[in-house]
Parts: structure tokens; C-alpha cells; sequence
């Protein structure tokens, strides 16, 4: 892997990391603001709210540790895909959050974006070169150091 890929993937990472890490604990802190995007059918609204900030948290920290960085790349890409139906609902609803109701403006960009943030966990994660280079390049290179 060239030096400016790494250190794109590197800087992709902190960014990553960081905002999963400030999501992570506005989940924490105020997970009653979150509750009304909460599909009805996910069971413990509450709970899971909390469960998906503490997961946050975690995945961001793995991700910034060589070893367990390839597992946090995977599990926040499952992470984004598993909270791909609440952000559905606040955009179909037009629930409110914190008292802001957010418009179209807002939610298509972020619903179309989704995958990015699927590929970005992957990328930082190493799982992916993709469109840089071919599949497992990162991991391999990884293991070498």
C-alpha cells in the first residue's frame, strides 16, 4: 500500500473514530432523544439506545488499536446497516429530535449516504482497498507490521 493511501486511510480513520466516539456519548448522555426514531418493532427502545451508544463508543476506540481494528470495521459496518431502519423512520415521520425537525435537505443526503458510512468502517478497518487497490491488500499489509 502506498504511503498517501495509508495515511488517507489513517486520517479516514481519526475522523471516523471521533464521530462515532461524539454520537456514541450524545446516546449515552440523552437517549430519550433518540427513542422516536426507534422502530416500534425493536424490542427495549431505551436500552437499545443505550446498547447502540456504549457500541459506539466501543468500535471507536477498536478501531484505533492495530488489533482489533479489522473486527471494529466490521462490526461498525453492520452497525450502520442495523440503524439504517431508524434513520428511515425520521425521515419518513419527520420525527423530531431534541425539538429540530429536519427537512428533506437533510434526511435524503443521509439516507443516501448510508453506504458510504458502511464502505468508510470498512475502509478504516482495512476489510477494504476498494477503489484503491484489490480486496485484502489491507489486511495483509497490516499483518506485516
Amino acid at each position: 500500500m502506498t504511503p498517501t493511501l495509508e495515511l488517507f486511510r489513517t486520517v479516514l480513520r481519526y475522523l471516523l473514530a471521533a464521530a462515532y466516539f461524539f454520537v456514541g456519548v450524545v446516546h449515552l448522555r440523552s437517549p430519550d432523544v433518540f427513542l422516536p426514531i426507534v422502530p416500534e418493532w425493536v424490542p427495549f427502545p431505551r436500552e437499545t439506545v443505550l446498547v447502540t451508544g456504549a457500541c459506539e463508543i466501543v468500535g471507536a476506540v477498536a478501531l484505533l488499536t492495530t488489533r482489533l481494528r479489522y473486527a471494529a470495521g466490521v462490526m461498525l459496518a453492520l452497525y450502520a446497516v442495523c440503524v439504517f431502519p431508524a434513520n428511515v423512520k425520521h425521515a419518513l415521520e419527520g420525527v423530531e429530535l431534541g425539538g429540530a425537525k429536519f427537512s428533506w435537505w437533510y434526511h435524503a443526503p443521509r439516507l443516501a449516504f448510508q453506504p458510504v458510512f458502511v464502505w468508510w468502517a470498512l475502509f478504516c478497518g482495512g476489510v477494504t482497498n476498494w477503489p484503491f487497490g484489490r480486496r485484502g491488500q489491507g489486511r495483509a499489509a497490516d499483518a506485516g507490521k
